[in-house]
């Protein structure tokens, strides 16, 4: 039997859980997993249900409406692989750690298409019988190149799209194509080591800890919503090159996390907060 999952964010009041699981109840549907939080300071009240058997979903949403506040936003999603797309240009740790991962099974996704705007990779994305498309960058405008780059990813329509070290900035028009879509990896070192070398930098100033994090993408530069984040401790005994390994690492694990945490269905957005159920 089918496992599905119910979202539901709305502002909190008494007796929200009970009535929401009898509406699941009175569909016959047996609860296997339920999450609830109220964010105190917002009144807000966030539930994640994992429940077997196929809805209603017309039906159940017609009920959960008569049951809960008038702005209540209501989500039914499935456990099923994502449809996804990557982007990428020189660095092959995040998008060869992906390609891996799909190729076991341990994604939740589908890649559909691996996209740069740098040739280095296709041999790499070639050997795991993924499409690679290869679309310069090189005397475009900013526009251009994004136009050719949506024009692709048309082709694909894919559910989430993935920035696997893609070291260019998008403009606000390309992130309001997919929003909340959009997921990016970085060092956590923004905004104390900003620009060129930042673990150079970072050696420099003789930092202990290295993180990463994995965030939704929005109009802003690296500010958009944090889904997961790790770190890692380095020493006085790391060259600067051992530290952006250690940072390649890290990387890797919380881009990882936070794919499974999205496609899982684990991730309520709450204003510039995001709401996990891990």
């Amino acid at each position: 039997m089918a496992t599905h999952i119910l979202l539901i964010n709305c502002p909190d009041e008494t007796g929200l859980v009970y009535r929401i699981t009898g509406v699941l109840y009175h569909h016959g549907h047996n609860i296997v997993s339920n999450n609830e939080f109220v964010d105190l300071e917002s009144r807000q009240f966030f539930m994640r249900t994992e429940f077997l058997g196929e809805p209603d979903s017309a039906s159940m949403l017609q009920e959960l409406r008569a049951v809960l506040p008038p702005s209540a936003m209501i989500r039914f999603a499935h456990t099923g692989r994502r449809d996804i797309a990557i982007l990428a240009t020189k660095e092959p740790h995040c998008l060869g750690d992906l390609l891996i991962r799909h190729a076991y099974d341990e994604l939740n996704a589908r890649i559909r298409a691996v996209i740069s705007n740098h040739d280095i990779l296709g041999s790499l994305v070639e050997k795991f019988g993924i499409p690679f498309h290869y679309i310069s960058h090189v005397e475009k405008e900013r526009t251009e190149h994004e136009r050719e780059v949506l024009a692709v990813l048309d082709e694909y329509d894919p559910e989430y799209v993935v920035l696997a070290k893609y070291m260019r900035v998008l403009t606000p028009a390309f992130v309001e194509r997919y929003p909340n879509r959009i997921i990016n990896i970085h060092h956590s070192f923004l905004p104390a080591f900003i620009g060129a070398s930042p673990y150079r930098q970072a050696y420099e100033r003789g930092v202990k800890i290295i993180g990463a994090t994995a965030h939704f993408v929005n109009e802003g530069l690296d500010t958009g919503p944090i889904i997961a984040q790790s770190v890692t401790p380095v020493n006085h005994g790391y060259s600067a090159a051992e530290m952006a390994q250690a940072g390649r690492d890290v990387e890797e694990v919380a881009l990882a996390k936070a794919l499974k945490l999205v496609f899982e269905e684990r991730v309520f957005l709450s204003g510039h907060r995001t709401i996990i159920f891990e």
